[in-house]
């Protein structure tokens, strides 16, 4: 008989994101347009993330998200607030299969550094009041490692990557140090970056620093942000290779990354994307230490609302277990339900039909 995962992230979890409803879709467009205010547009966010906290604890997950509904963006809004970053339009978007996403990032204009007025920290107390202790309130923001994307350093500003790698994490320490102060006590950081860093699709070794070194660095500078941390706050990575509008920007196994990242990021649990064959077998995942990080499989997808065969999940989970002992897994969907507002290519209830359904499958797993 296996545990239950009383400590997050539990059996049966999720990403993060949620499809937006067509009220918070109108209420944006309305306040482009002069029709309503900022605070209207609040008041409407929070009924709606009323709705959907309701609806997790319904379908029983035991961590619950705002749904990110306050967010255009994963992570352009939590990182454009940062002091010496801002957003911009850039000429063009992102390209994933198929589509090329809206277009929008950020770029630094100067130091880097926490804003103590960030307003991810009142947006999670309001939150976590929503919840009211019913469930454990998860926050979700971008990796650090975000900040080293191609494009967003201003080598004016930092001619010496590393000493950019000192401010951010400085800044992440205080951001963590704020939101545990507002009661955030699981915290989730979504890190494209990484998976890129083992993609064969990225050129990295083409560049000033080679791969190696920049696996190095994103250690150094999720392990340095890390340090000190509380003991009772949980902190999870994810790991994914874009989601936008159900469509996937690049491949690769995590070979690459496993021996480093995978054994010595001191997180307590990795969210991995395991949902079609891009991201490889389960063997780098023999990497984990054993009584380490938790490993949450990607197993269901968030890109379409089709419900995955109970029994093939099983025996993937069960596959998984040769590298990872069952104790030490849970499952997931790859990714959120809606990474930028768009959302995904399913509908409001189909994503509710396999929450619910990863919740069942868990319990048949672990009983």
């Amino acid at each position: 008989m296996t545990k239950t995962a009383t400590k997050a992230p539990f059996r049966a979890d999720h990403v993060g994101s949620l499809l937006r409803p067509e009220s918070i879709h109108q209420a944006r467009k309305q306040l482009a347009e002069g029709v309503i205010s900022k605070a209207d547009l609040h008041e409407i966010e929070n009924k709606e993330i009323k709705r959907i906290v309701d609806k997790q604890i319904e379908v029983g997950l035991e961590a619950v998200t705002d749904g990110e509904f306050r967010r255009r963006f994963w992570h352009t809004d939590f990182l454009e607030h940062l002091q010496g970053v801002e957003g911009y339009v850039p000429n063009e978007g992102f390209q994933f299969k198929g589509e090329e996403t809206e277009r929008y990032d950020v770029r630094v204009i100067g130091k880097v550094a926490f804003n103590p007025a960030h307003p991810h920290i009142e947006e999670f107390k309001i939150f976590n009041e929503i919840v009211g202790g019913r469930a454990i309130a998860k926050l979700t923001i971008p990796s650090p490692n975000q900040l080293f994307n191609a494009g967003i350093l201003n080598a004016a500003i930092y001619p010496n990557i590393d000493d950019y790698a000192e401010d951010v994490i400085t800044a992440y320490r205080d951001a963590i140090k704020a939101f545990y102060d507002a009661g955030v006590r699981y915290l989730q950081l979504d890190d494209v970056y990484i998976a890129g860093l083992s993609s064969p699709d990225i050129p990295f070794n083409e560049g000033i620093h080679s791969r190696e070194k920049l696996i190095d660095l994103a250690l150094h500078v999720v392990n340095s942000v890390l340090e000190g941390k509380p003991e009772d706050l949980v902190v999870t990575t994810h790991l994914c290779r874009g989601n936008y509008r159900s469509k996937w920007a690049f491949t690769g196994s995590y070979d690459l990354i496993a021996p480093k990242l995978l054994a010595n990021e001191a997180v307590d649990g990795f969210f991995l994307e395991y949902d079609d064959e891009r991201s490889g077998g389960f063997e780098p995942l023999e990497n984990v230490p054993n009584d380490g990080p938790r490993v949450v499989l990607g197993v269901f997808t968030s890109k379409t609302g089709e419900l995955e065969d109970k029994e093939v999940i099983k025996a993937r989970v069960a596959e998984a277990s040769k590298y990872v002992p069952l104790d030490q897994l849970c499952i997931s969907p790859q990714c959120g339900f809606a990474s930028t507002h768009h959302g995904n290519l399913l509908t409001e209830d189909e994503q509710w039909n396999k929450l619910k359904h990863i919740v069942d499958v868990s319990k048949d797993i672990w009983k």
